[in-house]
């Protein structure tokens, strides 16, 4: 399998250089695991799926609690068809992601209600996409039913779900919702976009 994400970091501040390099430092812990790569428009980072989202996490709160207004992009993918196995990409947990969908959608909100809080509040926006032929629209209506019931869950909007809360159980569910449902070795994309400290939201 290959799995990775291609994450682009906004902070809307005349220091945006310190606070890009700031935030980055987030990723030391996690480099002995994943393969990263920077240039100019995304930072690419290819490991354990399950990784991924934590990574996300660390990236994007130490950015946020600077103050400033911040934005992460994402695309996060696993499985592609176009891509090559990598052994790097191995997942180091087993999500139990061939089990029933009643079973998953259990365990995705037992992994959200105890996933740590890091007193950053976010807003994000995403949009999954479990790819291939047979019951995709089930693992889809599967996983509205986990989000709806997330405790993070804020409404459906146009072509995407919205949450709110804290940083630790908005990525938590995040990563549940990709790591859980669509076929076990399928293509899933998920399209991703999280804000923190927007003036949007004081008016």
């Amino acid at each position: 399998m290959f799995s990775g994400a291609q994450i682009s970091l906004y902070p809307m501040s005349d220091d945006f250089i310190g606070i890009i390099l700031g935030a980055i430092k987030a990723l030391d812990p996690y480099r002995p695991h994943f393969r990263i790569e920077t240039d100019d428009v995304s930072t690419l980072i290819v490991g354990p799926p399950e990784q991924l989202f934590p990574a996300m996490r660390d990236l994007f709160v130490a950015a946020a609690q600077t103050g400033a207004h911040c934005v992460l992009s994402a695309t996060v993918s696993r499985g592609c068809p176009g891509e090559p196995d990598d052994p790097i990409c191995t997942p180091q947990n087993d999500m139990s992601s061939a089990l029933p969908l009643s079973d998953r959608i259990d365990a995705a909100r037992e992994a959200v209600a105890a996933a740590p809080w890091t007193g950053q509040a976010i807003a994000a926006q995403f949009s999954l996409y479990p790819l291939g032929v047979g019951h995709h629209m089930d693992e889809i209506y599967g996983c509205i039913d986990f989000l709806k019931n997330s405790g993070v869950f804020d409404r459906p909007k146009n072509f995407c779900t919205r949450l709110k809360g804290d940083a630790g159980p908005v990525f938590a569910t995040l990563a549940e919702a990709f790591l859980r449902f669509g076929a076990p070795e399928g293509h899933v994309t998920l399209d991703l976009t999280v804000s923190a400290n927007s003036p949007s939201a004081k008016v």
